[in-house]
C-alpha cells in the first residue's frame, strides 16, 4: 500500500467523481481508475459502488476512509517536520477564516502579527465555520477559528471571543420599536440567511426550531452587506453576529435582541487533535490567545 494510493482515495470520496478528481491530481482517469482497483484488491473490498449513475463510496469504504485520512495526516506532519528541521526556517501555516467573522475581527489581528513576524508566510483561507473544520480534519489548514460549540474529541479548542446574533430588521418592519423579543415572534417572517456551511445558518435554524417552528427562508447569501440590506428593505429579517452591527451603518434598520433562545456566537481557535502545528502556526496560536485575552 502506497501512500498515492490513498491520496487518490481520498480525492476520489471529496469529489465523487473518477473524472472530476483525475482532473484535480492531474493524471488520466484510466491510471486513477488503476490505482483505485489496486487498493481494493490489496484491501480485499470495494471502495466505491460503480454500479449507481452517481458513484457512492461503500460502507467498508466509509470505514477505510477514516484511517486513510489518520495516515496522510500523520505523513503530512513528518514532512513538516523534516522541512523544518532541514531548513531552519519560520515557515508558513494555513489559516482557515470563516467570512463573517474575518471582515470584523482579524485583520487588526492579522496586521499585528504580520509586523512582528515578517519572515512568516500566512495563508489564509476563507470558508464558512463548518466547511473549514471539514478543512482541518482534511489536513488542508493547519488552524482556524470556529464558532462554538465545536466537537472537543476532533480539536483542540481555546475560545477567544463571546458574542451574540442580533436580529435586523427594517425601521419600518412591525417589531422596529421595540428592544427585545422571543424567538417564537418570528414565526411568520420571511428569513435572510447566510448560506449553508455557515455557523450562522445553522444556530438561526436551529434556534427557530427549538421554538417550534421551521424558518421560512427566503434567500441566502455569503455577503453580509447584502443581507443588511435587503432587511432595510423590508423584504425579510436577517441575524449578524454583534460585532458585525459594531462596524455597519445602521441607518435604516433596527437591531434587537432575542431571546428564548438566546443565539450565543462565541469563537474559539482550534487545530486537529494529535496533529503537529508548525513553529509559524504555534506562533500565530500563542499570538491570538494574548491578543483576546482579557
Amino acid at each position: 500500500m502506497e501512500l498515492k494510493q490513498l491520496r487518490f482515495f481520498l480525492e476520489v470520496n471529496k469529489e465523487q467523481s473518477f473524472s472530476k478528481a483525475s482532473h484535480a491530481l492531474h493524471v488520466s482517469q484510466p491510471t486513477l481508475s488503476k490505482v483505485i482497483s489496486q487498493l481494493e484488491e490489496e484491501l480485499g473490498m470495494k471502495l466505491f459502488d460503480r454500479s449507481t449513475r452517481h458513484l457512492r463510496i461503500t460502507e467498508e469504504g466509509k470505514t477505510m476512509l477514516k484511517h486513510a485520512q489518520q495516515v496522510i495526516r500523520a505523513a503530512d506532519d513528518m514532512e513538516r517536520v523534516a522541512d523544518e528541521i532541514r531548513t531552519h526556517k519560520k515557515g508558513s501555516f494555513r489559516f482557515g477564516l470563516p467570512p463573517v467573522i474575518g471582515s470584523t475581527l482579524f485583520p487588526d489581528v492579522i496586521a499585528a502579527f504580520q509586523a512582528r513576524y515578517p519572515d512568516t508566510e500566512m495563508i489564509i483561507k476563507e470558508e464558512g465555520a463548518k466547511i473549514m473544520e471539514e478543512a482541518l480534519l482534511e489536513g488542508s489548514i493547519d488552524v482556524g477559528i470556529a464558532i462554538m460549540p465545536v466537537e472537543t474529541d476532533l480539536f483542540e479548542v481555546h475560545p477567544i471571543v463571546r458574542k451574540r446574533l442580533l436580529l435586523i430588521v427594517s425601521s419600518a418592519h412591525r417589531l422596529a420599536n421595540k428592544k427585545r423579543i422571543r424567538m417564537e415572534e418570528l414565526r411568520n417572517e420571511p428569513f435572510l440567511m447566510f448560506q449553508r456551511g455557515f455557523s450562522v445558518y445553522n444556530r438561526v435554524r436551529e434556534g427557530c426550531i427549538r421554538s417550534g417552528f421551521e424558518p421560512h427562508i427566503i434567500h441566502e447569501s455569503t455577503q453580509w452587506d447584502f443581507l443588511m440590506e435587503m432587511a432595510k428593505k423590508n423584504l425579510g429579517v436577517t441575524f449578524v453576529p454583534e460585532t458585525l452591527c459594531q462596524k455597519a451603518d445602521l441607518a435604516g434598520v433596527a437591531v434587537l435582541e432575542v431571546t428564548n433562545p438566546i443565539l450565543s456566537w462565541d469563537l474559539a481557535i482550534i487545530w486537529r487533535k494529535n496533529s503537529y502545528p508548525s513553529h509559524a502556526a504555534k506562533e500565530w496560536i500563542r499570538f491570538v490567545l494574548q491578543y483576546f485575552q482579557p
